[in-house]
């Protein structure tokens, strides 16, 4: 079958993306559903499915997994790789300059003003991205309905996602569309001993092989989106090894969040502050290897076995979950950045905006976002 699209075309509109997509995971996977599903229509609803279910299940950074496996759709391996670089090449780039500036000027002093604006823009974003996606998603089915309520809640109220319950919501959703005959899937793909595998062939440098192995860690063992790695981050970085101070590493989650692309990239700006430019290398390559890995090897199963009813169940009930786990999320990010007036108006202008005017660009609502935020930290 003739796809209605190129790897050049693929690959360019991920390389397009991950220079100008603002707003985390949760705005990344809505646009990769708003541009490939439903206006070009290269990838199937059920693909998309397929897919944001796989990168929920494994473990990386939630966008840059399903970007790998709509990659892997129509293109295999080759596609898969192309569709993951070119989605996180320009952001690695990006914190690269951001780190050099950084370093070279002891510290980024407008960043917070900047942040203000644009951390307020984004909750907005994510908010529309997050409320489209499940209306999309959800329809009118009574029981993924369920699994999303209580996945938002329970997201909410630990402000951490549990990968068992998003299990068990595939598993309720399969006993109670499709109820099994017998259990006989054998699921170890997800836990392929490949990684361990992998040996410290990357430098003789002993701090080095430290940054492969921590980052390596995080991609392989931290579940759920991008800012799931924050917290594991914190632990080994600032706690353990003591890289980074407390600031710098609130400067390196900063840096993540208000530039385009995977948020999980603040490992670029990490490895960057610890070792240079061959650090951010190895820490970038490091936590974007497994998640790699963990989706292409379990794909082409996904594909020959999606249409099956129990299949189709299971994934229906993790894509509820998943989804009612990022709108949790939202609140999250919410209630700590949204904490005055003026944040709370910038987040409220931007949802009215997006649902008023459906062709509005992102980019320039993270440009205005981050004016305003410097107007106000410096002259209000």
């Amino acid at each position: 079958m003739k796809t209605s699209y190129s790897l050049r075309e693929l690959s360019l509109y991920f390389l397009k993306l991950g220079t100008i997509g603002f707003g985390g995971p949760v705005a990344l996977v809505g646009y990769m559903h708003r541009d490939l599903v439903e206006k070009r229509k290269w990838i199937s609803e059920e693909a998309y499915k397929e897919g944001l279910a796989l990168a929920q299940l494994a473990p990386g950074p939630l966008a840059a997994q399903l970007a790998i496996y709509i990659g892997y759709v129509d293109y295999k391996i080759i596609g898969s790789t192309l569709a993951g670089l070119s989605f996180v090449l320009p952001s690695f780039f990006m914190v690269i300059a951001i780190g050099y500036a950084y370093v070279e000027l002891g510290g980024l002093p407008w960043m917070q003003a900047v942040f203000y604006g644009v951390g307020a823009a984004v909750i907005g974003i994510v908010a529309v991205s997050s409320y489209k996606l499940t209306k999309k998603t959800i329809g009118k089915d009574w029981l993924l309905g369920i699994i999303f309520t209580v996945l938002a809640i329970v997201t909410f109220l630990t402000e951490a996602e549990n990968i068992w319950l998003v299990l068990a919501a595939g598993f309720v959703a399969w006993f109670v569309k499709a109820p099994p005959k017998f259990l006989s899937a054998n699921h170890s793909i997800f836990f392929s001993p490949v990684l361990l595998q992998i040996t410290n062939v990357i430098s003789s440098n002993e701090k080095l092989v430290q940054i492969w192995w921590f980052f390596l860690k995080a991609g392989a063992f931290v579940f759920g989106s991008g800012l799931a790695i924050v917290p594991f981050l914190y632990g080994g970085v600032v706690k353990e090894h003591q890289w980074l101070t407390e600031q710098q590493f609130l400067d390196a989650v900063a840096v993540a969040l208000i530039t385009p692309g995977p948020v999980v990239i603040t490992v670029g700006f990490i490895g960057y502050l610890i070792a240079g430019f061959e650090g951010a290398t190895v820490a970038a390559l490091a936590t974007f290897l497994p998640c790699y890995l963990f989706t292409i090897i379990p794909a082409p199963y996904f594909k020959k076995y999606g249409k099956h009813p129990a299949i189709k169940a299971f994934i229906n009930g993790v894509t509820a979950a998943a989804i009612g786990a990022i709108a949790g999320a939202v609140f999250v990010l919410g209630k700590r950045q949204v904490t005055d007036i003026f944040s709370v108006t910038i987040a409220l202008v931007v949802v009215l905006l997006l649902l008023r005017f459906k062709k509005l660009k992102e980019p320039l609502i993270i440009i205005a976002a981050a004016l305003i935020g410097l107007l106000i930290k410096n002259w209000i």
